[in-house]
């Protein structure tokens, strides 16, 4: 049976495992090994579990793990939801031929 850690990632307990029996010991190189922690949650849900895990087989969870920004580039015309309003010169409308006014 499939026994899931990382739902994002698809990484499995035998996965883990397998990366602290090679010498892996801190839940960054853990990390790093086995891709936890870097699908669309960014260990959101499975850090808990995997420096749990870590833990109880004698690794070091003291440090955090490196967070790293989304996957896909967001632009900050978006994120400021300046978009919505059809300003001319930014959003996904900029360079091309629009008139704000309809």
């Amino acid at each position: 049976m499939k026994t899931l850690v990382c739902r994002c990632e698809d990484v499995t307990l035998h996965e883990l495992e397998a990366a602290l029996d090679r010498g892996y010991r801190d839940i960054e190189s853990v990390k790093r090994y086995t891709g936890f922690g870097t699908g669309w949650c960014q260990g959101k849900w499975c850090l808990a579990l995997c420096a749990r895990l870590v833990h109880e087989r004698g690794g070091d969870v003291d440090k955090p793990i490196t967070p790293r920004p989304p996957y896909h580039p967001i632009s900050l015309s978006v994120l400021a939801g300046l978009d919505d309003l059809d300003l001319p010169g930014g959003g996904p409308h900029h360079g091309e031929d629009h008139d704000p006014k309809g």
